[in-house]
């Protein structure tokens, strides 16, 4: 299933690129293509598993992130969309640190996690730079 979201993911990307120039980035060329950042949730057993309360807090700014793109997800149980380009200029060039949190529905146990990622004005796209890519239920 991650496979199939990330060739879902890619296939949005195109290979053109645009030049994007303003006067405080400079010249850059950026590829079209849209980045997000995905995290899964599992069980004990690593199938998918069903989240509820579910939030994504910017540790820098204490506002809540939502990610455009996290619609795209809901067929794979326990994966979501943490933040994509749409979220870029909230975030700051040297990365920010995003808490996570799930409740799982069938243990009740809820679990948070940190992931860092950068953005901001001048880059193309989003970036992680640090945190896991799963958690896990026990």
């Amino acid at each position: 299933m991650k496979k199939i979201a990330l060739v879902l993911l890619l296939g949005v990307a195109l290979l053109t690129c645009k030049k994007n120039k303003t006067s405080d980035c400079g010249d850059k060329i950026c590829t079209e293509e849209f980045a997000s950042v995905m995290l899964k949730f599992v069980d004990n057993k690593g199938a998918g598993a069903e989240v509820k309360d579910f939030n994504v807090i910017n540790q820098r700014t204490g506002e809540r992130v939502t990610a455009n793109s996290s619609i795209s997800t809901s067929t794979i149980k326990g994966a979501f969309i943490i933040v994509d380009d749409n979220n870029k200029l909230g975030l700051s060039e040297e990365g920010d640190d995003l808490k996570i949190t799930g409740t799982s529905v069938e243990t009740k146990q809820t679990k948070s996690v940190v992931i860092k990622v950068r953005g901001g004005k001048c880059a193309c796209h989003i970036s992680k730079v640090s945190g896991q890519d799963q958690v896990t239920f026990d």
